[in-house]
């Protein structure tokens, strides 16, 4: 059979096929690239997120640290992305980046004493998907993680530790200060070591508006247990803030324990075996362990500010500091390290492309990358 080719074989023909051909390789690649967050991404369909505090990573990871099991443990049966990075200061504003993509505001940054309406200066997002304006609650278009897996039949749910321990504070589920009000879970008590700022649920009126859905989805931490003895019963992604105590931020707490890293070291020596012995972590489960923040204003990954907002890192620089995550995962290697920088946004963006869902806020942003095969290094047969 006579090459189809031949009637181009000139010295001019060979040369335009050589740039179209060129042409359409640079075409593909850039198809190919936008798609790569999503199609190198493994099967995962329950997420596990554990939210710890006020750590910088030389801290929590160096040879000192005084959290052996989340430095040098836990690593060895996942991964440790030693560049990831906090995106704001102080805590509120970095919980609330990573499930709606919106940037720290003043009122964010401050960790909202007074639980304030947020008050919007423009009258429709930008385009990077930003409420302009300061505040604490959200209006009701804006919409979150939570807010997009409810719509797309997935489910959810956040656990929180301490939760209506005192019920003169706030209620054992979808516990927040009502509008207008001073957050009187600020600071722990002996008896009640929850606080609002650590559960982002609470700043959407997207979820705190409709009573019955809220108190179904943000509910204490002592359900976690019943809920992972069955995939059935395992939502797809589940958000876990220990108290004031066992996520670090206090040292010492109020009970006497000595908080900090240690008090949050022996929370996940009890939790996480729970959860990777469950059936869903096992079937197609990934555990992410990170802190809000560091203890410096550095930065990665092009972040960017609120329009017309102060710089996320506050008086401490542009960015939340350096922080680390741990993963654990069956579609993780043992000891897999990765130093590609990472931020809430990107962790964001791959829990939408986990479960095909659109961006929000500046998970968005194409100069921001989703988790990898630097991350994501085993491919397991399937089940």
């Amino acid at each position: 059979m006579p090459c189809l080719f031949n009637r181009f074989n000139t010295p001019r023909s060979l040369l335009r096929a050589r740039v179209a051909l060129i042409a359409l390789i640079a075409m593909l690649g850039v198809s190919f690239g936008c798609m790569a967050a999503t199609s190198t991404l493994p099967p995962v369909r329950h997420v596990f997120i554990i939210m710890l505090e006020n750590e910088s990573y030389d801290i929590t990871f160096g040879p000192q640290s005084i959290a052996p099991y989340l430095a040098h443990e836990l690593p060895k049966q996942g991964a440790l992305l030693s560049g990831y990075y906090g995106v704001g200061h102080y805590s509120l504003d970095n919980y609330i980046a990573m499930i709606s993509g919106q940037a720290p505001n003043p009122a964010t940054q401050n960790d909202c004493e007074i639980y304030e309406e947020f008050v919007a200066t423009a009258k429709k997002p930008d385009g990077h998907g930003q409420w302009p304006g300061t505040g604490c609650v959200y209006p009701k278009h804006v919409q979150t993680l939570a807010n997009q897996l409810t719509s797309a039949n997935l489910t959810w749910k956040a656990y929180m530790e301490d939760m209506g321990a005192d019920p003169t504070r706030e209620s054992a589920t979808c516990g927040h200060p009502t509008i207008g009000t001073p957050d009187l879970t600020e600071h722990a008590t002996p008896k009640d070591q929850y606080a609002t700022k650590h559960n982002p649920f609470m700043y959407f009126h997207a979820i705190i508006d409709d009573q019955k859905y809220c108190d179904e989805h943000v509910v204490n931490l002592d359900h976690l247990a019943d809920d992972l003895a069955h995939v059935a019963t395992t939502p797809n992604f589940t958000y876990i803030t220990p108290n004031l105590c066992h996520d670090g931020h206090d040292a010492p707490c109020k009970n006497g324990e000595p908080g900090g890293l240690i008090s949050a070291d022996a929370f996940l020596r009890t939790w996480v075996p729970r959860i990777t012995s469950s059936p869903a972590f096992k079937k197609d489960g990934l555990l992410i362990i990170t802190f809000d923040e560091g203890n410096d204003g550095t930065t990665c990954c092009s972040e960017k500010p609120l329009p017309g907002g102060p710089q996320p890192g506050g008086k401490l620089g542009p960015g939340g500091g350096r922080i680390g995550a741990v993963l654990l995962s069956r579609y993780i290697a043992p000891g897999t390290q990765s130093d590609v920088e990472y931020n809430h946004y990107s962790l964001l963006r791959t829990l939408e492309n986990f479960f095909h869902l659109s961006h929000l806020g500046y998970a968005q942003d194409k100069e921001l990358h989703a988790f990898g095969s630097d991350v994501f290094t085993a491919h397991p047969a399937s089940k």
